[in-house]
């Protein structure tokens, strides 16, 4: 695993060597932070998100899987890696070809509860992208089998079953709980 003694810029952080195996690190703190390992449910429920998210997003936006993006979080550099991103071409061109981290703050994140995540450590994650200035945070909960929506300036909204997950801010883009956890195969 990846240790670090001393605090890390974001530049010394963004030119460290890849992490080994499948082990994925953010910057938080100043600290590498190993992300947590998915697991069958994760992996299933990413595709599924991914597959509404294109079609309905492909010619908008850029959707990101596990792209790590340049934040702030309580005044210091953050580079989380969201579960998947969305990231309009108006704040990102189509042209922008470059092999790194988002530059620029996302419209959307999702994260997907791991094994060994709580629903609260999200939701305080959550509260950090959206204090970097991301306008939407998905949680998504395998065990809850719900999407709770987080907004800058309401309260968390908590959609299940087949209670229909619009948004203005994602013209034309709908799906419920219930779709994505069919899609994705879960029990």
């Amino acid at each position: 695993m990846l240790q670090t003694k001393t605090q890390l810029t974001l530049e010394e952080f963004l030119a460290l060597p890849e992490g080994e195996g499948d082990i994925t690190y953010e910057l938080i703190d100043g600290q590498t932070v190993p992300k947590m390992s998915p697991k069958k449910f994760h992996s299933r429920l990413t595709r599924a998100l991914i597959k509404l998210l294109e079609n309905w997003g492909e010619e908008r936006g850029e959707i990101g899987v596990e792209w790590a993006v340049k934040l702030t979080r309580k005044g210091r550099d953050w580079v989380p890696v969201p579960d998947l991103l969305y990231v309009s071409y108006e704040r990102l061109s189509p042209d922008w070809n470059q092999d790194e981290a988002c530059p620029v703050v996302p419209e959307l994140v999702i994260e997907i509860i791991s094994q060994g995540q709580t629903f609260g450590q999200l939701a305080a994650k959550a509260r950090d992208y959206l204090d970097a200035q991301v306008l939407r945070v998905w949680v998504v909960d395998s065990k809850a089998r719900s999407i709770t929506v987080f907004y800058p300036d309401a309260a968390p909204q908590t959609y299940m079953g087949d209670t229909l997950l619009t948004d203005p801010l994602f013209d034309g883009l709908e799906l419920t709980a219930a779709q994505v956890f069919k899609m994705a195969k879960i029990p």
